[in-house]
């Protein structure tokens, strides 16, 4: 019985971390839905990659995985040993998960056609120096940042 609901635990934590976008597809938030946008162009100039961490995907991260953890470490040794074993992995849950929800990014300095110069924070990592980009704006925000 135990067994069956550790499996049950860990398989909701994989669905539950797993998204439902087809792979690739650009993510965009929904406030940019039936907004007018405007765009420019640039080139790359330079390129660092950071880490994006949101505090709600964080929390729901550490959650998961400190409950997949937990439920993990239930099912080694009896007595005070599983006690110690659910507390660890129930931490060590926690960590993963909280590292999982990080998003991998990239900060780009771009210089527009207009001769300005730009630094913007966009998820991903495929971004090189050299590149021309569209950066597609909504009001003072940068909705995306895309090849062309």
């Amino acid at each position: 019985m135990k067994k069956a609901w550790a499996i049950s635990a860990v398989a909701a934590g994989l669905i539950g971390l797993s998204g439902c976008a087809p792979y690739g597809a650009p993510v965009v938030g929904e406030e940019s839905v039936n907004q007018v946008m405007r765009y420019e162009t640039g080139t790359i100039r330079s390129v660092r990659y950071v880490a994006v961490q949101s505090s709600t995907d964080s929390a729901v991260g550490s959650l998961l995985g400190a409950a997949t953890g937990a439920a993990l470490g239930h099912m080694i040794g009896k007595g005070r040993g599983q006690d110690l074993a659910t507390i660890g992995a129930g931490l060590m849950g926690a960590y993963v998960g909280n590292q999982v929800t990080k998003a991998n990014a990239s900060e780009l300095t771009i210089r527009t056609d207009r001769g300005r110069t730009i630094v913007v924070i966009v998820k991903g990592t495929g971004y090189y120096p050299g590149e021309r980009v569209r950066i597609v704006k909504s009001g003072s925000r940068v909705a995306n940042v895309e090849p062309i």
